[in-house]
C-alpha cells in the first residue's frame, strides 16, 4: 500500500453544522400552490465530507419535476444555491424628545 502525503492538515472547521438554519434556492410551492424556484428555509440534518442534507417543512421538488418524499435535499457544500440563513436585524427607533 502506498503512503499518503498531505501538503497541509485537513480543515476540521465545517461551514455547516447539524441544526443550522439555511436557505436553499430550490423548486417548491408558494402560497397559491404554484411551483416556483426561490429561496426556501430549511434545517441541516446531516453533514458529510462533500454534501449536506437539508430538511424542509414544505414540499420540495427535483429539477425534473419529482417531489422529494422525505422533504430532504442533498446539496454540495460549495454550492452557490445554499447559504446560511441571513437574520434580519431589527431597527431600533430613535426617540426624539
Amino acid at each position: 500500500m502506498s503512503d499518503i502525503y498531505f501538503t497541509s492538515a485537513p480543515d476540521q472547521k465545517e461551514a455547516y453544522q447539524v441544526g443550522d438554519r439555511v436557505e436553499v434556492f430550490c423548486d417548491h410551492l408558494d402560497e397559491g400552490d404554484n411551483r416556483i424556484r426561490d429561496w426556501l428555509i430549511g434545517t441541516v440534518v446531516q453533514v458529510d465530507s462533500k454534501l449536506i442534507a437539508v430538511q424542509f417543512e414544505e414540499n420540495v421538488y427535483l429539477t425534473d419535476g419529482w417531489m422529494v418524499p422525505d422533504h430532504v435535499l442533498w446539496c454540495p457544500k460549495i454550492s452557490s444555491k445554499v447559504r446560511l440563513l441571513q437574520r434580519k436585524k431589527k431597527r431600533s427607533r430613535s426617540r426624539s424628545k
